[in-house]
């Protein structure tokens, strides 16, 4: 991972964020691209109140400001082809009874895929009226595998198998690996997924924004995921329940 593009990434995000110019691209319910406003970002699973946050959704076939599109597309490419090499490594440790629910390897399950997506993610600065708000309430993501470089501020958290919130470190050189509620639901509870939230900060933290850069990895539309679902269906689902679709 190239460490300083994606600090440059942030800097430059931050700025864009900072302008009008952001609701030029507001985003499409349909394609789920483009800039969600603090009014339109999602709210977790089971919780009425929306995150306050405001972030950007980047895929290389959707809209971007030009002067930002070449950082982004050069990361993009990065991330993705990162996270396809976990996931063959995922695939390669995974027990026989639970590789023989794979529909088609999970390989093949991303080729071609036009659906993985990169959210540029902004953190405002709060007020103490504000902390009731939930940065980002306790939720598990989406998609197979979420790639995850060290944000430009701490308040990340984990949930362990013990039941504790766990402070994530917040060093620069990181680079986390989320598993998503799909990667769950191919392999029929073996890997599960994920339990994270950003804490609303506290103090001088107030008046500090957040900037970070998860890649989030998904498959292509027609696959089956199991019995249920498929990748499509399964998307189409939790779009609703978190009130962006």
């Amino acid at each position: 991972m190239d460490i300083g593009l994606i600090q440059k990434i942030y800097r430059d995000w931050r700025a864009f964020f900072a302008t009008q110019n952001k609701f030029a691209y507001a985003m499409d319910r349909e394609k789920q691209d483009g800039y969600f406003s603090l009014e339109q970002a999602e709210h977790a699973k089971g919780f009425a109140l929306r995150d306050f946050k405001e972030y950007y959704h980047y895929y290389p076939w959707g809209r971007c400001p030009e002067s930002l599109k070449a950082d982004l597309e050069c990361y993009y490419d990065q991330a993705v082809e990162f996270a396809k090499t976990l996931l063959i490594w995922v695939e390669q440790y995974s027990p026989l009874d639970v590789s023989q629910c794979f529909s088609e390897s999970l390989s093949a399950m991303i080729e071609a895929s036009q659906q993985s997506l990169l959210r540029v993610l902004h953190y405002p600065p709060m007020t103490a009226g504000q902390q009731q708000l939930p940065r980002a309430a306790p939720h598990e993501d989406i998609n197979f595998l979420t790639i995850l470089p060290a944000a430009d501020g701490p308040g990340l958290k984990i949930l362990s198998q013990e039941g504790d919130w766990i402070d994530v470190p917040n060093r620069p050189d990181q680079v986390l690996i989320n598993i998503g509620d799909m990667l769950q639901e191919v392999s029929a509870g073996y890997f599960p997924s994920t339990t994270h939230q950003v804490a609303t900060p506290s103090g001088e933290e107030l008046s500090q924004g957040r900037m970070s850069l998860p890649l989030f990895l998904h498959p292509r539309p027609e696959v089956v995921l199991s019995p249920r679902h498929t990748a499509e269906s399964y998307l189409h689902e939790r779009l609703l329940e978190l009130g962006v679709a």
